[in-house]
């Protein structure tokens, strides 16, 4: 088995970023992906990285440092053409190309281009034409040329192909679920304060669209299948939830260019770690599609962000897909090859346990700059609850003391409640305003109108990962106190799994001597009961042409109050071996389970249900919707033991 989970598992990146009072605090990044295969292995160009990762199987990832390439550029675009790698990225000041036969080696031939370009993309096409894509505004819109291959100077005029349209496009507009994030009164008033900042205007644009949430239309990638080309863009705002890629086809590499029906084709706004935003779209050695985006954390610095992939496909009718409705959730790649929409074979166990912890951290007050710009007080208290780890939100998380940190390695454990079959532990640690001393070598670069230093210095995270039955006896699942590895959101995976109730992680070494700090510790395994029921009682209430509202009840409630039950559509999610999930064996007495969580799918045809949300409420406000077009609704549940599907309605 090849299994991965996202976050995408490597060492991302230290980046040192200014604050707004001249301190710099630490946090990881790594976003706007580029994935391609080159000389039989797969290379991966995220921003702000300091070089690439490679792999023989999209599942282990090794990293390649580079001394030659602008790792301070926004949005690396990678291609293959004939024997060279060619790469570009973002800047205002130049438009550079570099190429290479060997990434490995590190030496890059630099050709100048004729213009400065931001969110780059060069696309190959089967005849051998180099056509170059480029765009990330609030107001402009994407725009293609050809270029000489021989010296990448244009041939032409460029077009502009598409642009922004929150009119008919829900899934363009901004804010976390698509709603503002301030009143019209507050933008007012801060706007009314940067007019008075001695800034440079450029700045000051970009500080306006900042704050009035202006949707952008940027990181574009084109992909040719079966003679139509798929022109992708990332849309609204890496910073939100809803962050995802749309999709325009057209017959010509330039256009016209018309919105595909499919759309946003990756979007992935629930689960632990929202977004899907600003990637690539790559098919492997097998013939089998895969989509890399941008996943978002930005708790610490607006641009923490984290890496995702997910299978994806064209359809018979030639539609781009992705499937990301249980997209941070253990994932078997071979079996994806197989089927982009097979179900996941192990189950999250982990939601709403018992945690204890060694120590836990006091609570912070934060003050919220933009009200106090407002003069206003807005205050919020951030907890380090250890109950965090398990509540499947990236952006809450337990943290030790950090004077006992001091004094000795602190610890969290987890009680699953009961004995159940654990196949993954997936760890993930977060950073908490840290500020640690600076280091050697330490010096702020420009990088999108921000001050940052990335940290090259190899780091080492640490632990010790037990399990046990009775919460007194452990054993070792994993010991990785002597590793020489820096991975934040690290995973253990055992096919043939362990029988246990009780997950004691103990952290001995971070970066920096930071204190623990995790935002999930996330079980996935059986726990050998009964699936849950189909969600009961659903409704969908088209509020505007472009949001709905979906509502349902526990269908293990339901029936129990009325006395019956249906089976249809359950998927089994295991094996046979594993206690016999997702059968009806050892169901006697009582039907159903009680659901944990729930997949709202969606799409413009029963067969085409491409879009999800994954919620743990029994509510859910959709607000990516296109306008007028046709719309089907299906809302599957999800317990420790198995998925069962519900019914698809029609609602427009």
């Amino acid at each position: 088995m090849k299994i991965y989970c996202n976050p995408l598992n490597f060492g991302y990146k230290y980046q040192f970023n200014k604050q707004d009072d001249g301190s710099v605090v630490a946090s990881r990044e790594a976003a706007d992906p580029s994935l391609i295969r080159f000389r039989g292995k797969y290379l991966l160009f995220p921003s702000m990285t300091a070089g690439f990762l490679y792999s023989e199987d999209l599942v282990h990832w090794e990293f390649q440092p580079t001394e030659h390439l602008p790792i301070y550029d926004y949005a690396p675009d990678v291609r293959t053409a004939g024997e060279y790698l060619y790469f570009c990225a973002s800047s205002h000041e130049e438009g550079v190309f570099y190429r290479t036969r060997d990434p490995f080696g590190d030496e890059y031939e630099r050709i100048e281009g004729a213009f400065p370009f931001w969110d780059p993309d060069l696309f190959v096409d089967e005849d051998g034409k180099f056509y170059f894509y480029w765009g990330s505004s609030t107001t402009e819109p994407l725009y293609g040329i050809e270029l000489d291959p021989a010296t990448m100077q244009p041939i032409g005029k460029k077009a502009a192909l598409c642009a922004i349209d929150t009119e008919v496009k829900g899934y363009e507009r901004n804010g976390e679920n698509h709603v503002p994030s301030r009143s019209k009164e507050e933008m007012e008033m801060i706007l009314a304060g940067l007019d008075r900042q001695n800034m440079p205007e450029s700045m000051k644009e970009a500080a306006r669209n900042y704050i009035m949430e202006r949707p952008y239309m940027e990181g574009v990638w084109v992909n040719k299948h079966d003679g139509t080309y798929y022109l992708q863009y990332g849309t609204p705002s890496s910073g939100h939830n809803i962050y995802g890629d749309g999709v325009y086809v057209s017959d010509r590499p330039l256009g016209p260019y018309v919105l595909a029906k499919n759309n946003p084709y990756s979007y992935k706004p629930g689960g632990f770690l929202p977004g899907a935003g600003h990637g690539s779209t790559m098919e492997d050695e097998d013939g089998s599609v895969w989509h890399i985006s941008t996943m978002r954390i930005c708790k610490n610095h607006n641009f923490e962000r984290r890496i995702g992939l997910w299978p994806a496909g064209y359809d018979g009718d030639g539609e781009l897909f992705c499937n990301q409705r249980y997209g941070d959730w253990p994932m078997d790649l071979e079996k994806l090859r197989r089927d982009p929409w097979a179900n996941p074979d192990w189950m999250l166990l982990s939601y709403g346990a018992k945690i204890t912890a060694s120590s836990v951290a006091e609570k912070k007050v934060i003050t919220d700059a933009a009200a106090a710009a407002m003069g206003r007080t807005k205050t919020e208290e951030v907890s380090y609850d250890p109950q965090n780890v398990c509540d499947e939100n990236i952006q809450t998380w337990w943290k030790a003391d950090v004077a006992k940190t001091k004094e000795t390695p602190q610890w969290i454990s987890l009680d699953l409640g009961k004995i159940c079959n654990v196949h993954a532990v997936q760890i993930n640690f977060a950073d908490d305003d840290l500020r640690p001393e600076l280091p050697e070598g330490f010096g702020l670069r420009d990088a999108l109108m921000q001050e940052r230093w990335i940290d090259r210095t190899p780091q080492k995270t640490r632990w010790l990962l037990e399990g046990s039955v009775d919460g007194k006896d452990y054993f070792v699942i994993e010991d990785k106190r002597q590793a020489e590895t820096d991975l934040p959101h690290d995973m253990v995976v055992s096919e043939d799994g362990w029988k246990l109730r009780y997950v004691r992680l103990t952290v001995t070494e971070l970066p920096y001597g930071q204190a623990p700090c995790v935002s999930g510790l996330r079980v996935f395994g059986l726990g050998g009961g009964k699936l849950p029921a189909k969600p009961a009682q659903v409704t969908a209430d088209l509020r505007t042409s472009l949001d709905l509202d979906v509502n349902w009840k526990d269908g293990a409630a339901v029936s129990d109050s009325a006395g019956g039950n249906s089976r249809d559509d359950s998927r089994d999610a295991g094996t046979d071996a594993e206690t016999d999930a997702g059968t009806d064996a050892g169901t006697e007495g009582k039907s159903w389970d009680p659901a944990v969580g729930y997949v709202v799918n969606w799409g413009y045809a029963p067969d085409k249900l491409y879009h999800s949300y994954q919620v743990f409420d029994k509510r859910v406000s959709i607000g990516g919707l296109v306008k007028d077009q046709a719309l089907y609704l299906r809302v599957d549940s999800f317990n420790e033991n198995g998925i069962t599907e519900g019914d698809v309605r029609k609602i427009l």
